[in-house]
């Protein structure tokens, strides 16, 4: 490696340019803009402003304060970015903090087969990296910066799905930070300029790095970081390999200590979903834009909610017993006896609180989960009357998103409706509408010129000749959102 960062050999061929690691390490160096259709760019564009806007919320959440305010004690400041915070760190610091602020309140991008939060993990890894190489090689241009999106937004979900996405939450992985690694990787790998060889060490150091139990969700604080470790170990698989550091060869098809064939032991891992149709179907594409703060699996729950009570308006009061019937990786994600004090993450990761404050309030939004309102009492009085069980029909083929609501009131009203798939899948968020989110979300957080500032540039990414622009106005102070 030249001492500029990025790759600088002759290029090399991956070790098997017909395996799933060599194929995907091949497509990755030969990605270029033209071959993405103008849609999907647009969509990518949307996706890491919908990101932006997930930070720009994050950044000043109170369990971001506390990891900003431990982590700088031990790691330095640094010149690189914190979102929202006014001041800099490491490049491996800022991609960790950077992707826990994104993934800091529920409200960011999920992919529904492979199931992951994607700008979490290639946006961080994305700034970190260009902010490397900016002072040493010269600006990143956006051309290059929305590549790189575009590679991790690929690959991600690809590996996940190889996994058997929605089986790796219903065994206690944390999902995307297993699959995340690859997506940061893959994203950073882009902008160092990676042959197929190096992409192929880079996917290998990633995959080494993956972890994440879903246990998280109940009361710790580390479920909110595990995008962002997922992020900050992509960047150094990137780093790593772009260096001559060798990673895992083959590591999809190695039998013994390989990704798939841990991960997926007793499972059936499926090798060919990381390159089905790659480069003609973009997973990008099929990425999910929330319209709630909470849990992709307790989307369908909330929107039948919402439905039922536009054909009947009832009142907390009026409610007898409220039973939800969810899919196995639904249920077990998302369902648990609450008990009082709750924790914020656990709310918006349990159907039965979720459900419970929409009614009460007619939203599920950065409101809804914040503490004081987790703590009120009218919550806690409707709680106790939703149940939610496990509908074994649901797990058949095609019915993991289906949700079943029977609601009965006291006056013997039974009012019963069922979602197939909830409209964050089955009608995703327009970009225009994706827009109107990140305005909604950022209003009073940042000022008027430098909201409306952050959109235009993100929307006329590929024309930048330099993305550090983007990167000045995500930088200084922002408001809390409570």
């Amino acid at each position: 490696m030249a001492n500029d960062l990025r790759f600088a050999g002759a290029p090399e061929p991956p070790t098997d340019a017909k395996g799933p690691t060599g194929r995907l390490a091949d497509w990755l160096q030969s990605l270029t803009l033209d071959a993405v259709p103008a849609d999907v760019q647009a969509r990518a564009k949307h996706l890491l402003l919908d990101g932006i806007a997930c930070a720009l919320v994050g950044a000043k959440l109170p369990w971001s304060r506390t990891a900003v305010e431990i982590i700088q004690r031990f790691e330095g400041r640094g010149e690189r970015t914190i979102i929202g915070w006014g001041v800099t760190t490491s490049g491996p610091v800022a991609c960790l903090l950077n992707g826990t602020f994104i993934q800091g309140f529920e409200l960011d991008d999920f992919h529904p087969w492979g199931p992951l939060h994607s700008a979490s993990l290639v946006l961080p890894s994305l700034l970190a990296c260009a902010e490397e190489l900016g002072p040493v090689t010269g600006p990143v241009t956006g051309a290059e910066f929305l590549r790189g999106a575009i590679a991790g937004f690929e690959v991600g979900p690809r590996v996940g799905m190889a996994l058997h996405g929605q089986q790796m939450l219903s065994r206690g992985w944390h999902s995307g930070s297993v699959f995340g690694p690859h997506a940061s990787a893959a994203a950073a790998g882009v902008l160092l300029g990676l042959d197929a060889a190096r992409f192929e060490d880079a996917l290998g150091l990633a995959a080494t790095q993956s972890a994440g139990l879903m246990a998280a969700q109940f009361e710790s604080m580390g479920k909110r970081m595990h995008h962002g470790f997922a992020a900050r170990n992509g960047l150094y698989a990137a780093m790593l390999a772009a260096g001559g550091y060798t990673g895992i060869k083959r590591v999809f098809e190695r039998d013994y200590g390989g990704f798939l064939s841990v991960f997926g032991e007793g499972h059936a891992p499926d090798a060919s979903k990381i390159t089905d149709g790659l480069g003609e179907r973009w997973e990008t594409q099929r990425i999910a834009v929330k319209p709630y703060a909470a849990m992709g699996a307790l989307h369908a729950p909330l929107d039948a909610i919402f439905d039922i009570r536009a054909k009947r308006p009832f009142a907390s009061g009026d409610v007898e017993h409220i039973d939800i019937y969810m899919s196995h990786a639904a249920y077990h994600h998302g369902w648990w006896k609450l008990e009082r004090p709750l924790t914020t993450i656990a709310a918006q990761m349990n159907v039965g609180y979720a459900v419970a404050v929409a009614i009460l309030d007619g939203a599920a939004m950065v409101q809804q989960f914040a503490p004081k309102r987790i703590d009120s009492d009218d919550v806690w009085a409707l709680i106790p009357r939703i149940e939610a069980h496990h509908e074994p029909e649901f797990d058949k083929p095609g019915m993991a998103r289906k949700t079943r609501m029977t609601v009965r009131l006291k006056d013997g009203t039974m009012l019963q409706h069922t979602v197939e798939a909830a409209r964050t899948i089955a009608q995703p968020l327009t970009n225009d509408q994706i827009v109107a989110k990140y305005r909604t979300l950022t209003d009073g957080i940042v000022d008027a010129k430098r909201q409306a500032a952050i959109v235009e540039l993100v929307q006329s990414l590929e024309t930048m000749k330099d993305v550090s622009a983007l990167t000045r106005l995500l930088a200084p102070e922002v408001g809390a959102a409570f």
